[in-house]
């Protein structure tokens, strides 16, 4: 059956395999029962044509490659403070990133070579990565330099706001948040310990380095405890490594009762003869990290350093969830740890006092 009609309106028309829009005015002819044919087979194709389009959208969703983001640290060697950087993976792994799966960490060393340092800071910022880790003071202000728009998290750093990386601890503005391990008390507990280790103590020995940042707020807080403690300090700069020797061949002529070793990069890369030059000069010997007394060092009190890299991981994650770095306040240490090594305070023919034994976290024997 055909039927004729007036198109009043723009119709849609299906034939065969063609569509077509019928324009307002025109006269039409159409079979009847094609025409009911074309319509439901017009609503069926359409469905088809819907569930078809959902399902190609879901699969390219699916499809589509999710961005692994990808992070610097740069620090001294992978030798030299290894806990640390375990330490930050165990961060990472705790929030549910694993490195080589979900995030990608480019690892930069400088071998203990402080003059690296600025070329390395300059490639990963080259490298556009996500965010860069700082594994210590100096580190810090050389990627500093490198880059104001890579966000930076300071696995620790002596005095942030006092070197003028960040403006305040609870708002650091510009691109650089994490962890602070000033604690201006430090200097003096250590003094108060090497005193109670040796009661005459009045000679101290400070190794150190005058163009570490945050060393110099160190040493004045220290020269305030020795003040008033009664003892005398004697500062040496410690640039090189040949400097090691000769700061303790001065400590023995000038008759000084212990050393006291403030953060060093040149330290950090000769800790072993650090601590070997103390127990041969019988010099009792305090230092900054718990690595020193690992090496066979006397003694460490401090910033449980292991304990700030984990709590880095947690920088990394709210950068990486869209956080700002000028907004996340700069976090304080937490923990602190007392070790002590029986077998050097025997080979100098030290006894420790049983009370400050039993304060001790860790004592190797």
């Amino acid at each position: 059956m055909t039927k004729r009609f007036h198109v009043t309106s723009w119709q849609e028309r299906t034939e065969g395999n063609r569509f077509s829009i019928l324009r307002p005015g025109s006269v039409q002819v159409l079979d009847f029962g094609f025409s009911i044919w074309a319509c439901q087979k017009r609503k069926t194709s359409g469905l088809a044509l819907c569930v078809m389009l959902v399902a190609f959208c879901s699969f390219a969703e699916a499809q589509q490659p999710t961005k692994v983001p990808r992070i610097g640290f740069l620090t001294t060697s992978p030798s030299t403070f290894p806990d640390r950087n375990e330490a930050f993976r165990q961060g990472l792994r705790e929030l549910g990133y694993i490195e080589g799966k979900n995030i990608v960490i480019e690892w930069r060393y400088s071998e203990g070579k402080t003059d690296r340092l600025p070329a390395l800071a300059t490639e990963l910022a080259r490298l556009k990565v996500d965010l860069i880790v700082a594994g210590g003071p100096a580190v810090t202000v050389f990627l500093k330099e490198a880059t104001s728009a890579i966000p930076i998290v300071m696995g620790y750093h002596t005095d942030p706001v006092g070197t003028g990386l960040v403006a305040s601890l609870a708002r650091p503005g510009g691109n650089i948040t994490g962890l602070s391990a000033l604690s201006p008390e430090l200097g003096g507990k250590r003094l108060e310990l090497l005193k109670e280790i040796v009661p005459k103590l009045s000679r101290v020995i400070v190794l150190g380095s005058s163009t570490l940042p945050g060393n110099a707020e160190t040493l004045r807080e220290t020269e305030l405890a020795a003040g008033a403690l009664g003892l005398k300090l004697q500062h040496f700069d410690v640039l090189s490594p040949k400097d090691i020797e000769t700061a303790y061949r001065r400590a023995v002529k000038e008759r000084a009762d212990a050393v006291l070793a403030l953060g060093n990069t040149v330290l950090n890369a000769h800790r072993t003869q650090v601590a070997d030059l103390a127990v041969k000069s019988r010099l009792p010997a305090i230092y900054y990290a718990a690595e020193f007394v690992e090496a066979g060092g006397l003694m460490f009190y401090g910033v449980d350093f292991a304990d700030l890299f984990r709590r880095a991981a947690g920088y990394v994650d709210k950068i990486l969830k869209g956080g700002k770095p000028a907004d996340i306040p700069v976090e304080q240490p937490t923990k602190f740890e007392l070790v002590i090594n029986l077998k050097t305070a025997k080979q100098i023919g030290l006894t420790i006092p049983p009370n400050v034994l039993a304060r001790a976290d860790r004592v190797i024997r």
